[in-house]
């Protein structure tokens, strides 16, 4: 029987920048929030699946006006005994990941410097989401 594959190429209208800080997830989006004038909220835990039928949540705070969107993640799961479990395995240095949808890329510049003068934040950097596999985590 012959057999036949669906291929799905999805559209990413989105970068990722990549945070590392020692602080918890809570101290980082009330500072996101007094840098940038936004309102970053709670949202119940981004649920993932990996392999061998592994399901790991994700902490993150979303803020969404008509034209931005910015949603903040932790990189590791919530759960003590995550291992080796990432939301972006290929930076696991990250602690960190905003996802960004602006309408401009100035925007996205102007939002890393305003990122690297946050005083709990020790780095900042855009991911280039050529070639990153873990992509597809941020399609839901």
């Amino acid at each position: 029987m012959r057999k036949n594959k669906l291929i799905i190429d999805y559209e990413y209208d989105f970068n990722l920048v990549g945070i590392i800080s020692t602080a918890k997830g809570y101290k980082v989006a009330w500072e996101l929030n007094q840098a940038l004038t936004i309102h970053l909220v709670k949202q119940p835990d981004l649920i993932v699946g990996f392999k061998n039928n592994v399901e790991k949540g994700f902490d993150y705070y979303s803020h969404q006006t008509q034209l931005n969107r910015l949603k903040l993640f932790k990189n590791r799961p919530t759960d003590p005994d995550a291992g080796k479990y990432y939301l972006i395995p290929e930076f696991p240095h990250y602690d960190f990941i905003i996802l960004a949808a602006m309408e401009e890329y100035d925007k996205m510049q102007s939002l890393v410097q305003s990122l690297k003068s946050i005083n709990s934040i020790q780095l900042a950097a855009i991911i280039p989401l050529e070639g990153l596999k873990s992509k597809s985590n941020f399609i839901f």
